[in-house]
């Protein structure tokens, strides 16, 4: 029972994999797609629920989400080719902060981390839904994904650069 939240990460590290494979038919992405997001969900629920959190499984689950936004981004990019370039500054600023951030926390703790706060939750949660945007022609709310973006990735910085030790669960710059 201890190991099924890590099972489920896995399963969606694998899923996501097969995603790169699955941009041709919409249909097909979009449902392993949903899979991967409910997966996302179900992991750390069960592990709070059976309380068998572990620092290896919210780095799984690190993981997961990193391979996520990478697909998200590859998707992004293969059908919005031509519309991409208007958010491209913001993407990169945020690609940036997060580089900064992951190098900090590297330096600082000896280890990557990458937090559970809640506007990483936020981010996560709106760059989920991004594909679901362009195929129903919202992107103009592409805008309102890439604020977000930077300003988590700039609170995750600044808590690796203000925090004595790594907390990945720590929820907010505000020690709430």
């Amino acid at each position: 029972m201890k190991y099924i939240p890590n099972i489920i990460s896995l399963s969606r590290i694998i899923i996501l994999f097969v995603l790169f494979f699955t941009y041709h038919n919409e249909w097909l992405f979009l449902i392993l797609y949903l899979i991967c997001g409910l997966s996302d969900v179900l992991d750390g629920y069960i592990a709070r629920k059976t309380n068998t959190q572990s620092e290896f499984g919210a780095r799984l689950d690190s993981l997961a989400d990193i391979l996520l936004f990478t697909v998200i981004t590859v998707f992004i990019i293969q059908w919005m080719v031509n519309k991409i370039l208007i958010f491209l500054p913001l993407i990169i600023i945020t690609a940036l902060i997060r580089c900064a951030s992951l190098a900090i926390a590297a330096y600082k703790y000896h280890s990557f981390a990458s937090l559970h706060t809640w506007g990483n939750k936020l981010t996560g949660f709106l760059l989920f839904i991004t594909p679901l945007f362009i195929l129903f022609q919202l992107s103009a709310l592409l805008w309102v994904v890439c604020l977000i973006a930077v300003l988590s990735a700039a609170e995750e910085c600044i808590i690796h650069i203000t925090s004595p030790k790594v907390d990945l669960n720590r929820r907010s710059i505000f020690k709430i």
